[in-house]
């Protein structure tokens, strides 16, 4: 079992930067890959980022890459995710995600389904 808890959210200046932070507890952590997804009001939940457990695969959305990065800390059980040059579109409630990697190490999850784990999400505001 995987309990996640976001932090780290809140308002930014378009063109700022925020770290956002997903800490999490249970044995069997370092065997999920983990995500990150944003649900703005009124439009479905959408993948942002992902990282596989051993931190050698990512993946971004296109809307994101280059201005985000996901990274994790096994030891701390914490994964991370470092949002710069942010955007008035990126305004959204941010979910971290939970997904076993089962025998695929290196498969990167991009959908909400494959996702068994999941936080409450943390609130970022861009302002203009």
């Amino acid at each position: 079992q995987v309990q996640l808890v976001e932090s780290g959210g809140g308002l930014v200046q378009a063109g700022g930067s925020l770290r956002l932070s997903c800490a999490a507890s249970g044995r069997t952590f370092s065997n999920y890959a983990m995500g990150w997804f944003r649900q703005a009001p009124g439009k479905e939940r959408e993948f942002v980022a992902a990282i596989n457990w051993s931190s050698t695969s990512k993946d971004y959305a296109f809307s994101v890459r280059g201005r985000f990065t996901i990274s994790r800390d096994n030891a701390k059980n914490t994964v991370y995710l470092q949002m710069n040059s942010v955007k008035p579109e990126d305004t959204a409630v941010y979910y971290c995600a939970a997904a076993d990697q089962g025998g695929s190490p290196y498969y990167i999850p991009r959908r909400a389904y494959e996702y068994g784990y999941w936080g409450q999400g943390t609130q970022v505001t861009v302002s203009s």
